[in-house]
């Protein structure tokens, strides 16, 4: 699947732009929604981010790898930058805790995620992408 480079842009600076991305997972104690302030495009088949909170998220990641993220923003809807001001991206984790894929996705972070405190001892989390659409169920490209 081919992000385009106009989501690609969205995602990467969703934090920057006060748009955050939030990740459900789910686990033995239930869902979870998390904001995560690091999240981005990894390629033209995965998103990342960084796990440095190591919190519900990580412990539904340890029983269930499956995760959905939601990127809503009204403002590129009214703006005409997106149809619909919600993208959703469904897709498997993969968990880096060490190894070359832990560095390749913090050298991707912007400067404040690797230097936010407890950014040395976090782990990479890699999303393959499986499915992902607008809310009105139009594929994403």
């Amino acid at each position: 699947m081919a992000i385009s480079e106009k989501i690609r842009n969205l995602i990467n600076n969703a934090w920057v732009d006060g748009y955050p991305c939030l990740v459900a997972t789910t686990g033995p104690s239930g869902p979870t929604i998390s904001v995560k302030g690091s999240l981005l495009v990894y390629d033209d088949e995965h998103l990342a981010y960084w796990e440095r909170t190591k919190k519900g998220a990580l412990e539904n990641l340890g029983h269930d790898k499956r995760v959905a993220v939601m990127y809503a923003n009204f403002k590129a809807q009214h703006d005409g930058v997106l149809d619909s001001g919600f993208l959703r991206l469904w897709g498997t984790a993969e968990l880096h805790e060490t190894g070359p894929m832990r560095e390749a996705i913090f050298q991707k972070l912007t400067k404040r995620e690797q230097e936010h405190q407890g950014a040395d001892k976090g782990i990479g989390v890699l999303i393959k992408i499986e499915r992902a659409s607008d809310l009105r169920g139009n594929p994403l490209g």
